[in-house]
């Protein structure tokens, strides 16, 4: 298990917790004093009242929460946000509201999940070319659609 090491800045009311014994994520709460309503397209940045300290070698993935997304459209405007080892300043999130209806987030609403992955930075090799592949060149929708 990695340590993940948490400071509790002044508006924040509640820690990162995970909901269940197999959860991957830990919810994040929106760290405000009033009530902020997005309306349909509208973007806004919610803090949570925490910086973290990741290990060297992992990332904090930032997620929407499925329950907020399917029924009321808010969502991550960058779809999953990285926060990096060597960040110090507060987690916030970028929402959106992606529905027709405007959406009011609550203070200590939990406004999205964060996911802790080992990461590993690669080395870059420039090269003349490139080893072969059943695939190829094949993009978008090149291995069918089912």
């Amino acid at each position: 298990m990695v340590e993940l090491k948490i400071l509790r800045l002044s508006h924040n009311k509640n820690l990162p917790e995970y909901k269940t014994e197999g959860a991957s994520g830990m919810d994040l709460f929106a760290a405000i004093s009033e009530p902020i309503t997005l309306k349909s397209l509208e973007r806004h940045l919610i803090p949570t009242g925490i910086k973290i300290e990741i290990p060297k070698g992992y990332e904090a993935q930032i997620r929407a929460r499925s329950g907020l997304s399917i029924k009321h459209g808010i969502t991550l405007i960058n779809a999953i946000g990285t926060v990096d080892s060597d960040y110090r300043g507060e987690v916030c999130i970028p929402v959106v509201n992606l529905s027709s209806e405007a959406y009011t987030i609550l203070p200590e609403e939990r406004i999205a999940q964060m996911v802790i992955c080992k990461v590993e930075q690669a080395e870059i090799v420039v090269t003349e070319e490139l080893a072969d592949t059943e695939r190829g060149i094949g993009g978008f929708g090149s291995t069918g659609t089912i």
